[in-house]
């Protein structure tokens, strides 16, 4: 049973804000789905027809509001997120995240009660022991970052989205024309600061309370992801975490699992719908 997605606009801590809102299933909290680098709410139309919740669109992406004195962190996301959640008037709610979606991580272990259910896929591991992929070292990198953004082409894009689907690439124009449409200098800016707020020791602080989520979890990670490495820290957040986890490796699926594997759709919705 599929429900209705409607696209709604306002004001959220003080920023115009675009989200996808659809009524939660009956008995369930609603499911907040938080997009990453450098997508938007787009991603999430499929998820949201099956399990309804809230997808904004993440300052400084999509349709949303794009300050330069926004705070481009995952402490800014989480206090930007709690301010939609109560917008919304979402006391608990569940969370699916996706690459830098993993911020509203941050979010989830300030109030761990108020978690449902947590999926995490192929996101920014907020977990020691990691190290950027190159293309976020050059974002990283003063001057090198503001050329390669500068620089920027749709033809590009196409080409870097080969290494980010398992099929022969590139990646299908749908995709590319999806994230392009939006790619201006505010999201290009915001792609640079939210980076350039990450080093590794950030990262793995971020993280330290992770053991007191114990809401059940599903880690779900494309095994081929080129950015993430994905037995490592897919299984490093099935171990952090504190509740009941499952774990799957896809082998068949790089870093957008459900392009390459459509039937991830249902893997998931069915994991927040399942009741006890």
């Amino acid at each position: 049973m599929q429900t209705t997605v409607q696209e709604k606009q306002g004001q959220i801590a003080g920023l115009d804000t675009f989200w996808r809102e659809a009524p939660p299933r009956e008995g369930h909290a609603p499911v907040l789905y938080v997009h990453g680098v450098p997508t938007s709410s787009d991603d999430w139309v499929d998820f949201l027809e099956r399990t309804g919740g809230l997808a904004p669109d993440l300052p400084g992406f999509g349709r949303s509001a794009k300050p330069a004195q926004f705070d481009y962190s995952i402490d800014g996301y989480s206090d930007w997120l709690d301010a939609f959640l109560a917008d919304r008037g979402a006391e608990r709610y569940s969370l699916v995240v996706h690459d830098w979606g993993g911020a509203a991580l941050g979010l989830a272990q300030r109030a761990p009660e108020r978690l449902e259910r947590l999926v995490i896929m192929n996101a920014a591991p907020l977990l020691p022991g990691y190290s950027w992929h190159r293309i976020a070292r050059v974002w990283r990198t003063p001057l090198a970052g503001e050329l390669f953004m500068g620089l920027s082409t749709r033809w590009g894009f196409r080409q870097l989205s080969r290494e980010a689907t398992v099929a022969p690439g590139p990646a299908s124009d749908e995709f590319i024309d999806r994230i392009w449409k939006y790619f201006d200098h505010g999201t290009q800016r915001a792609i640079l600061k939210l980076y350039r707020s990450a080093p590794a020791d950030s990262l793995a602080a971020a993280g330290q309370r992770l053991g007191e989520i114990r809401a059940p979890a599903l880690i779900l990670w494309g095994a081929q992801d080129p950015y993430i490495d994905a037995p490592r820290f897919a299984g490093a957040y099935a171990e952090t975490l504190g509740g009941e986890t499952r774990l799957e490796l896809l082998e068949d699926a790089s870093h957008w699992p459900w392009i390459d594997r459509p039937d991830v759709v249902e893997t998931v919705s069915s994991f927040l719908l399942e009741t006890g």
